[in-house]
C-alpha cells in the first residue's frame, strides 16, 4: 500500500532562522534553576493516533528524526501507521487497552529504541503519572514537567496558584469538601447561574451549566458521572457563570533555561457541547493593549508552575468591559495550534522537540510577529440537525480542495477508512490564512465548499452556514453563539427538486461510466432497474430507482436521449430535460439549463450511497434503496407506541436507571450511554411501563439497538 497523502499548503511559512539575536534582553526572566542538558534525540515514539500523529511525524521527519507509530487493532491500516518509519501494535481497540495503556507505550518505546515519547493531544498528553513514568524510564517526555501538569490539571489548585501569581480569576468555590449540601450552599453564595466543572476536566467533559437551584443536584450528579468515567475523579468546582463570554486562549512556550514567551491569542468561542468547532487567531476586536495584557498574564501563569514546552492558557473574556479571567491551562499542544503557526510563521511541534532536547527557545518575544489572520474549522462525523450526534462508520470518497496557497488540511483518514466508536469523530482540520479577517473568512467558506466527503453525515454544511452568518462575519461571537442563533443556523429548507434531478442523473451517468448494467453477472444485485441500457446507441436508455434523503423517498425515472441529454421524473411528475456531462476522472457533473452552466461534484461511496456537492449550498448525501428493509433496526419508531428507546449510535451502556415493571413518565431518564467520549442520557418519549431491559451495564450496543422495551400507557397516543 502506498503512503497516504497529507496536504499542507504553503509549507514555506515554517521555514525560518533559529539563530538567536544576543542583543535582545529576555522579557520574562525567572530565578528557577533547572538542570539542562543537550539530550540525544534521533527517534521519537508518537503515543497517539489520527491527524496529530501524522502532524508530529511530518515535522520530525523534516528535522531528520525517525518516528515510531503505535496503533490499536482497529487502526492497523490507518494513515498514521503508514506515515511513520515503523509501527507497533498495542492490541485492544478500546483506548483503555491501547492508547491509554502506559506500560505498553513505554515498553514500545524501549523496544524500538526511541529516546523520547510525544503524547500529542488527548489520551495521556496531560497525565502526570505517565509523564513521571516516561522520565523515570530514562526517556524524554515531550511535554511539560509532571508537576506542572498535576498543578494545572486540578482546577481548584490551578485557581489558587493563579490568584497568587496575579492572574485574574473568576469567583467560585474550589474547596475539598465535596458534599452535596456544601456545594449547593456555595452555589447559592455565588449566585445562579453557575458552572459545575470537573476539577480534572477538559474538552467539555464533566461540565454542566446550572441555571436554577432546583436543577443543581441533577446537574451535579451528571457532571460527576462523566468526570469519573473520563478522568477517574468525580470532584468538581463551582464558579460564577458569565453570560455570553468569549473563550480566548493564549499560546505560551517555555524552555528549560527559564525563558517564556507568548505567541498571541486565539478565539475559540464558537462551540457545541462545550467543544470548539471554529477557532481563529488573532481574536477579533481585541486591541493591542489587551492583547499584550493577555500575553503577559499567560506568561505569569506558566512561570508560576515552572512550565516547560507548549501550553495554552485559557481565559474567559467579557467583551462588554474588556476584562478577562483565568479559566484553565491546557498542558499540551492544542488541536487548534495550526492557526497560531499560520500567524506567527513558526512550527510549534519543532519548538517542542528542540526544547525537549535542551535547546533554548528559537525566538525572543520581540522576534515573534503577528502576520494576518487565520481560521480553523473542525470537520466531524456528526449530525448537526440531531443535536450534533456523533457518527461512526466507513468513510466514502473524499475529494479535497485543490492545491491552494495558504490553505492547510490536517487529517488522519483516507477514503474507505473507518470512523470508530472508540475514538473522537473528528475527520479533519481545515485551516486557512489571509492578510485580514474578512479575506480569511472568504477563503474558509470557499475551502469548505470544496471539501467533499461522502458516506457519513458531517458538519461541513453547518460550518459553511456558520462562517456565512452575518454576526459571525462581524466578529460578534461568544460561547452561546450557536444556541443564540439556532433559529437561523438550523433553518430547514426544502430540498430543491432540481438538485434531486441532478443527483438522479449522476446516478445514471456514473453507473454508465463504470460499466453497462446489462453486462453484470446475473447473480449481482443492483438497486438500479434497467429497462433498456446500451452505451453508444441512439436508442433511449432508461433506469428506475429510489433515492432517499432525510427519510423522504424520491422514485426517479431517468432517460438518456443522447450523449449529454437526460430527462428525469420524480414521484410520477412530468419529465424535466437537462443537458449534463459527467467526468468520472474528476467526479465533476456539468449541468446546462437554459444557457446557464453550473458545476457540481458527484461522489458514489458504495452501491447504496451517493452525494451531490454544490459550490454555494453545501453537500447532500442520498441513499439508494437497495431492498425493502435496507435501514438499520430501530431507525424508525416501533409499533409499541413507546417508540424511540433505541441507541442513537454505537456505544457502551454506562448505567441502567430503571427496572422491569417501573412506570415512567415522558422525559424520564432510562439509560446512560457512553459513545464517542461523551455521555448520552436516553429518555422515555411517552408515559410507559418498562416491560424488558435489553442490555446490562458495560455491554456494547450497535446503532438502532432496542435498549428498553416499553408498553405505552399514554391514552393520547
Amino acid at each position: 500500500m502506498p503512503l497516504p497523502s497529507f496536504i499542507i499548503m504553503n509549507g514555506s511559512n515554517f521555514l525560518r532562522s533559529t539563530n538567536r539575536l544576543n542583543s535582545f534582553t529576555r522579557n520574562y526572566p525567572t530565578n528557577v534553576q533547572r538542570a539542562v542538558h543537550q539530550a540525544e534525540l534521533s527517534k521519537i515514539l508518537i503515543a497517539n493516533r489520527g491527524e496529530i500523529s501524522c502532524r508530529i511525524a511530518r515535522t520530525a521527519k523534516r528535522m531528520g528524526l525517525l518516528t515510531t507509530a503505535v496503533y490499536s487493532n482497529m487502526d492497523r491500516d490507518s494513515m498514521h501507521v503508514y506515515l511513520a518509519d515503523e509501527a507497533i501494535n498495542l492490541g485492544d481497540s478500546p483506548s483503555a487497552g491501547s492508547y491509554l495503556n502506559k506500560v505498553k507505550l513505554i515498553e514500545a518505546a524501549k523496544r524500538c529504541g526511541a529516546q523520547a515519547i510525544h503524547p500529542g493531544y488527548g489520551f495521556l498528553s496531560e497525565n502526570p503519572e505517565f509523564a513521571d513514568m516516561v522520565n523515570s524510564s530514562g526517556l524524554i517526555f515531550i511535554g511539560p514537567p509532571a508537576s506542572a501538569i498535576r498543578d494545572m490539571g486540578i482546577k481548584s489548585i490551578a485557581k489558587h496558584i493563579m490568584s497568587h501569581a496575579g492572574v485574574p480569576v473568576i469567583p467560585g468555590y474550589h474547596g475539598e469538601d465535596q458534599s452535596d449540601q456544601l456545594l449547593l450552599s456555595e452555589a447559592e453564595k455565588i449566585g445562579f447561574p453557575i458552572m459545575i466543572k470537573a476539577i480534572k476536566g477538559g474538552g467539555g467533559k464533566g461540565m454542566r451549566i446550572c441555571l436554577a437551584k432546583e436543577d443543581f443536584i441533577t446537574q451535579l450528579e451528571s457532571a460527576r458521572r462523566e468526570s469519573l468515567k473520563s478522568f477517574g475523579d468525580q470532584s468538581v468546582l463551582i464558579e460564577k457563570y458569565v453570560a455570553n463570554p468569549r473563550h480566548v486562549e493564549v499560546q505560551v512556550f517555555a524552555d528549560q533555561h527559564g525563558d517564556c514567551v507568548y505567541l498571541f491569542e486565539r478565539d475559540c468561542s464558537v462551540q457545541r457541547r462545550h467543544q470548539k468547532i471554529i477557532e481563529e487567531a488573532p481574536g477579533p476586536g481585541i486591541d493591542d493593549e489587551t492583547r499584550s495584557e493577555l500575553g503577559k498574564a499567560a506568561v505569569r501563569a506558566a512561570q508560576a508552575v515552572n512550565y516547560v514546552g507548549a501550553g495554552t492558557v485559557e481565559f474567559i473574556y467579557d467583551p462588554k468591559d474588556g476584562k478577562f479571567y483565568f479559566m484553565e491551562m491546557n498542558t499540551r499542544i492544542q488541536v487548534e495550534h495550526p492557526v497560531t503557526e499560520m500567524i506567527t510563521r513558526v512550527d510549534l511541534v519543532e519548538w517542542q522537540i528542540r526544547v525537549a532536547r535542551g535547546e533554548t527557545l528559537p525566538k525572543y518575544q520581540e522576534e515573534i510577529k503577528l502576520h494576518g489572520h487565520s481560521m480553523e474549522a473542525r470537520i466531524y462525523a456528526e449530525d448537526p440537525e440531531n443535536n450534533f450526534m456523533p457518527g461512526a462508520g466507513k468513510l466514502g470518497q473524499i475529494k479535497l480542495p485543490e492545491h491552494e496557497e495558504n490553505v492547510r488540511i490536517e487529517m488522519g483518514v483516507r477514503s474507505g477508512d473507518e470512523v470508530s466508536v472508540h475514538y473522537d469523530p473528528m475527520i479533519a482540520k481545515l485551516v486557512v490564512w489571509a492578510p485580514d479577517r474578512n479575506s480569511a473568512l472568504m477563503k474558509l467558506r470557499s475551502s469548505l465548499s470544496k471539501f467533499n466527503l461522502s458516506g457519513l453525515k458531517t458538519n461541513i454544511n453547518f460550518l459553511h452556514r456558520l462562517a456565512s452568518h452575518p454576526e459571525f462575519a462581524a466578529g460578534r461571537v461568544h460561547t452561546d453563539f450557536i444556541k443564540e442563533q439556532e433559529s437561523t443556523l438550523f433553518t430547514k429548507t426544502e430540498l430543491p427538486s432540481k438538485l434531486i434531478n441532478i443527483t438522479a442523473i449522476g446516478v445514471f451517468a456514473s453507473s454508465a461510466a463504470s460499466s453497462s448494467i446489462s453486462s453484470l453477472p446475473t447473480n449481482v444485485f443492483s438497486p438500479l432497474v434497467t429497462d433498456a441500457f446500451r452505451l453508444h446507441q441512439t436508442m433511449t436508455s432508461q433506469k428506475t430507482f429510489t433515492l432517499l434523503y432525510n427519510d423522504e423517498k424520491y422514485s426517479a425515472v431517468v432517460k438518456q436521449h443522447g450523449p449529454n441529454e437526460y430527462s428525469v421524473s420524480l414521484n410520477g411528475s412530468p419529465f424535466v430535460t437537462l443537458e449534463a456531462n459527467y467526468d468520472s476522472l474528476t467526479n465533476s457533473l456539468r449541468v446546462n439549463e437554459d444557457g446557464l452552466t453550473q458545476n457540481y461534484k458527484f461522489l458514489k461511496s458504495s452501491s447504496s450511497q451517493v452525494a451531490l456537492f454544490t459550490s454555494d449550498k453545501g453537500g447532500y448525501n442520498f441513499e439508494l434503496e437497495t431492498k425493502p428493509h435496507y435501514r438499520s433496526t430501530g431507525s424508525t419508531e416501533s409499533s409499541d407506541g413507546a417508540a424511540g428507546v433505541v441507541a442513537p449510535m454505537p456505544g457502551v451502556i454506562e448505567k441502567i436507571l430503571v427496572s422491569k415493571g417501573d412506570t415512567v413518565e415522558t422525559g424520564t431518564p432510562l439509560v446512560v450511554m457512553m459513545a464517542m467520549k461523551m455521555e448520552y442520557i436516553i429518555k422515555a418519549k411517552v408515559k410507559s411501563k418498562v416491560e424488558r431491559i435489553m442490555f446490562k451495564a458495560g455491554e456494547n450496543v450497535q446503532k438502532g439497538s432496542r435498549l428498553v422495551k416499553l408498553v405505552n400507557l399514554d391514552d393520547n397516543q
